[in-house]
């Protein structure tokens, strides 16, 4: 305990020169000109400036100024950024000698970066040494496993020989039993559902979360028990699970010390030991399955969730609450409501379903932590922290920059996964915490990354997406809304 904290500085921490990077609310740049367009840009040749300067005889007004005319049309019809590559051949840009002026303006006023004419699909070209920058900047998104990011590293010839024998002996296995316990489960799901009336909401929530007795109760020991036999057939044989005890720990790492106003606000805390959510960092999809076998919790989910085979029925008997990710919609604070309204009920009642919340927003490779969004300190209620990590040999379980198909068939091919568990003690907020939940979720995350030796990364999920679009060779995303309001 106490491991001192690792700031990420914005620009990289070995490059005191480097420029910082830019939070989600800010344009990155990143250049949107191919290969063959920056060396006619950067290539001082007659063409270029669209006069010829061999030595002949010089031709009349009339004829030079056609030449030069026809010259720059033809340029112009080769690059319609012409104007703008001109300049930078000319030296009339500094800050950025490989975008244009008109890509970082529009892409400031939060517009798409213009395309010179093709399909959004079409390759980019990105100079190898920009990308180096950009994985010391988007670290928390980098693979460092044997199969590198998007799984595409040349692995060696011994890997490929038990990548191969993996794929036709273990893969079937795993998958076999994996989708066997995922119909049992439903079937189990759909046998206590029966003549049950779904609760639902003005902002589309449907739940089974509120059935109680027996079949709440076979619901909830089904469920953990196959969610640990789901992680088991995935080769996380053994998990060891750390608990934290000492609540005095959490004081000291954020400063506090024994100062008065925790002495005083003690007592008044202790009688509401219950927590409102179990708050984790997020690394996997994997995450899922390991609290639902900790403490089946409600999560969070895309709306389209509910509607999918077989997971549909399983996230309404786990009373999960939908919301539309893609965009901030116009029941977001209906969604908010639902949100604060299940931590309170499961603060106040013991048997109401927990809520488990990544407030992350977005997973990384595991050796980071990113800013907490709010929605899970607005009900001044109590958190459960608990920290997941995933040592490895070969391949990462963390889903950061990679395939979801690609990620499940090489995570199906490893023999054993490990998972670690930090379980730390109830975090109560103070009167302070609770008037602020800004300062009650970044104290939260403060003690999470001391706890768990993780780096603290002031990243978010727009950068996760100009990082992998730059690996895959595609145009920058649109930048968020000035209000910066972005979901996973």
């Amino acid at each position: 305990m106490g491991n001192p904290l690792k700031e990420v500085e914005l620009g990289g921490a070995k490059d005191p020169g480097a420029k910082p990077l830019s939070t989600a609310g800010e344009s990155a740049e990143v250049p949107l000109l191919s290969e063959s367009s920056q060396n006619d840009a950067l290539d001082d040749t007659p063409e270029t400036n669209g006069v010829d300067k061999t030595p002949q005889t010089p031709p009349s007004n009339v004829e030079s100024k056609s030449l030069s005319d026809d010259l720059k049309q033809s340029e112009e019809k080769l690059d319609p950024n012409f104007d703008s590559l001109a300049k930078i051949a000319d030296g009339g840009d500094d800050q950025a000698p490989l975008l244009s002026q008109q890509f970082r303006s529009d892409e400031a006023r939060g517009t798409p970066p213009p395309s010179n004419g093709t399909a959004a699909s079409e390759s980019v070209h990105y100079a190898p040494e920009l990308l180096k920058e950009m994985e010391v900047k988007y670290a928390a998104y980098v693979r460092h496993d044997v199969y590198g990011n998007w799984g595409m590293r040349d692995i060696s010839l011994l890997e490929k020989l038990q990548l191969a024998v993996a794929l036709v002996t273990l893969c079937p296995i795993r998958i076999f039993l994996l989708f066997g316990m995922l119909v049992l489960f439903y079937v189990i799901c759909k046998v206590c559902t029966l003549r049950v009336t779904a609760t639902s909401s003005d902002e589309g929530q449907e739940s089974y979360a509120h059935m109680t007795g027996v079949r709440r109760m076979i619901i909830v020991r089904s469920g953990r028990f196959l969610a640990r036999a789901m992680l088991f057939a995935f080769g996380f044989y053994y998990i060891p699970v750390t608990n934290r005890t000492s609540a005095e720990a959490q004081r000291l790492h954020l400063g506090l010390g024994d100062s008065d106003e925790s002495k005083e606000g003690e007592d008044k805390r202790v009688e509401s030991a219950c927590p409102g959510a179990v708050v984790s960092n997020h690394v996997s999809y994997l995450d899922i399955l390991y609290h639902m076998s900790a403490s089946f919790p409600s999560f969070v989910a895309k709306r389209s969730v509910a509607k999918l085979p077989l997971v549909g029925l399983i996230s309404k008997c786990l009373g999960c609450v939908y919301v539309q990710r893609e965009y901030k919609s116009s029941d977001h604070k209906g969604v908010s409501g639902v949100v604060t309204e299940r931590l309170q009920a499961a603060h106040s009642d013991p048997k109401a379903p927990g809520l488990l919340l990544f407030p992350e927003g977005t997973t990384t490779n595991g050796g980071f932590l990113l800013p907490f969004k709010t929605g899970a300190f607005l009900a001044h209620t109590p958190v459960q922290p608990v920290i997941l990590k995933y040592p490895f040999n070969r391949f990462s379980p963390a889903w950061d920059t990679i395939s979801g198909v690609r990620h499940v068939i090489l995570l199906l091919c490893q023999y054993v996964n490990h998972l670690e568990v930090v379980r730390l003690p109830v975090y109560r907020p103070t009167e302070k915490e609770c008037a602020d939940p800004k300062l009650y979720a970044n104290n939260v995350r403060t003690l999470m990354a001391a706890e768990g030796n993780l780096t603290m990364a002031d990243i978010g999920l727009y950068e996760k997406r100009i990082f992998h679009n730059a690996l895959l060779g595609k145009p920058a995303p649109v930048a968020p809304a000035p209000n910066g309001n972005e979901s996973k």
